[in-house]
């Protein structure tokens, strides 16, 4: 990117290491924080927006930091099209307005709460049934309950399992942050993008002549193109369950690691509404979005040129000690907010609230309810993987 390299005035970032940050990126993100609220990353060429009061005001300005970019297109790749996530207003608005019915309060309350339920109890046995030996959180619970939450959500039919829901998840989430052009991962997602196309292909008239509730259908309903409806439930499905997974399998791993606060929440002196919103900031399911500058602009003292690659580092920003008494720290009790955990501005998660209704209000909940005495198990370690997009992929647990 010539803008940065030429720029005299930005902090480089040289040292910066994508593989040591998929196992842990926080260390990295703390000497970012400290070069600078604009700095530069060569190894992904790319200026990275380092701090909470950068990435809030680069959220806010749109006009600046697009989402429309041209040169950002692992998402397109990875979906094969262009979604609302990667539009600006009033494309972006338009395509928004029509999931938004699906996903307000009193459809929450009406139609999804009730099912959200049957899920949680369904896989909680199994989970029981499977056994302390053998339990892992994230694949025998967490996983399946995000998958067919979105099952539901999107209207697919019975026979979508929740091991496909996943397989795709997991496959455009691996595209959209495939910054170093791995061939297997585009091939896994071209597969998986077939799969899901050829659902669509039986779906959409159907609900042409039947319209429901989901997300599908309202997308529909307001006449948007086909290929547009395609490029949503797509993203949909990248995002509408990976980030609920890992927020479940990340809340057992930090109130694991804190049993302190975890029998806050069990003696019911703390509520798992804010335990949900601090787990999102203190390990966020989305460590970074990517943005095009589309005007020249001065932003915290550094000359930005049109065209310049800029990844707002939403993980960082909810570490800023500036922003956050003892940042590092997981504190369910935590009373100042503003985290970025689910980005702001017009691209605020649209899911949010749906994600924390399923998880806060019947996963989390029901879990420790049946099982108090859960933990990690010391004999199996859980496995971390990713920074773009962050979770856990193996969380064995005993109880």
């Amino acid at each position: 990117m010539s803008t940065a390299t030429t720029n005299l005035n930005i902090p480089i970032a040289d040292w910066f290491d994508p593989a040591e940050a998929m196992r842990d990126p926080y260390p990295q993100y703390a000497q970012l924080r400290a070069l600078g609220p604009v700095v530069y990353a060569p190894t992904v060429a790319r200026v990275f927006i380092t701090n909470h009061e950068a990435v809030s005001e680069a959220e806010h300005h749109p006009e600046i930091f697009s989402s429309y970019s041209e040169t950002n297109l692992t998402m397109m790749r990875a979906i094969g099209g262009r979604p609302m996530l990667r539009k600006d207003d009033p494309e972006h608005a338009q395509e928004r307005k029509a999931i938004n019915p699906t996903l307000r309060p009193k459809a929450i309350k009406n139609i999804w709460s009730p099912k959200f339920q049957e899920t949680v109890e369904y896989w909680l046995q199994r989970l029981i049934d499977i056994g302390p030996e053998h339990a892992d959180i994230n694949k025998d619970f967490a996983a399946p309950i995000a998958s067919q939450n979105l099952i539901d959500l999107l209207g697919f039919p019975d026979t979508v399992d929740v091991t496909d829901m996943a397989r795709w998840s997991i496959d455009f989430i691996a595209g959209t942050g495939n910054l170093l052009d791995d061939e297997d991962i585009w091939h896994r997602c071209d597969t998986s993008r077939q799969e899901v196309d050829l659902i669509l292909d039986e779906l959409l008239p159907s609900l042409r002549s039947n319209p429901n509730g989901s997300i599908t259908s309202h997308l529909l309903e307001v006449g948007l193109p086909e290929e547009v409806v395609r490029a949503n439930v797509k993203l949909s499905i990248s995002g509408g369950m990976n980030e609920p997974q890992h927020m479940i399998s990340n809340m057992v791993w930090a109130l694991s690691k804190h049993p302190e606060q975890r029998e806050l929440l069990l003696n019911g002196t703390a509520q798992w509404g804010p335990a949900f919103e601090e787990t999102a900031r203190w390990q966020s399911p989305i460590g970074m979005v990517p943005r095009e500058v589309v005007q020249d602009t001065e932003f915290f003292g550094v000359r930005l040129e049109k065209g310049t690659n800029v990844g707002l580092l939403l993980a960082s920003a909810n570490r800023d000690p500036v922003a956050f008494d003892n940042a590092d720290a997981f504190d369910i009790t935590r009373t100042s907010g503003g985290h970025l955990g689910f980005g702001s501005g017009v691209h605020l998660c649209a899911g949010r609230w749906v994600a924390k209704n399923a998880i806060a209000d019947h996963a989390l909940p029901r879990l420790y309810e049946q099982l108090p005495n859960l933990q990690l198990d010391s004999k199996r370690p859980p496995v971390w993987d990713g920074w773009v997009f962050r979770g856990l992929t193996d969380l064995p647990v005993t109880w």
